[in-house]
């Protein structure tokens, strides 16, 4: 993976399991903007499926680490309506994404935060609001986190247009 990530200014993380229901949102993102995107060569989107933990820790130790980073994550928020895409501060990722380590969780907070608070990466986490997370093997995103995957693509694209524009001037 570090290899892939050299000389990257911006790298794309697909969190999920997409066994999982709504899980697979992140994957599918991925998915999405390989498939109807012509991503610039300084840019990686990857599929990080349940492994954005090793991934973030050979961030933490890669000298050559981007100067970007998008998590594309599913969460489970009170008050939100099913497919809604916004971004979260690393504080607000939920607290039971923080401490599961099942496979379809989220377990990587310790290292975003040593990520945000001892590099100069910029870090934003991308997420959509499930619909449901199942408990057992059930493939598949529900209509309207599918829907919600264009409308993340498109801000992700967007994102990473106008940042490399900034950093390019």
């Amino acid at each position: 993976m570090i290899a892939d990530v050299a000389g990257k200014a911006v790298v794309i993380c697909g969190c999920g399991n997409i066994l999982f229901g709504d899980d697979g949102f992140g994957p599918a993102v991925i998915h999405y903007l390989r498939e109807h995107y012509t991503l610039p060569a300084q840019v990686l989107a990857l599929d990080a499926g349940t492994s954005v933990r090793e991934i973030l820790f050979d961030l933490a130790l890669d000298v050559h680490r981007p100067r970007r980073l998008i998590i594309v994550d599913a969460v489970d928020y009170p008050d939100r309506r099913p497919g809604e895409v916004f971004t979260i501060p690393l504080a607000g990722i939920p607290p039971k994404k923080t401490a599961d380590f099942s496979l379809h969780q989220f377990p990587s907070v310790n290292i975003l935060q040593d990520l945000l608070e001892h590099t100069d990466m910029d870090i934003t986490i991308l997420v959509a609001q499930a619909q449901s997370l199942p408990e057992e093997v059930h493939p598949g995103l529900s209509p309207p986190v599918q829907d919600a995957v264009a409308t993340a693509s498109r801000w992700v694209w967007q994102d990473v247009t106008t940042y490399l524009k900034t950093c390019n001037r």
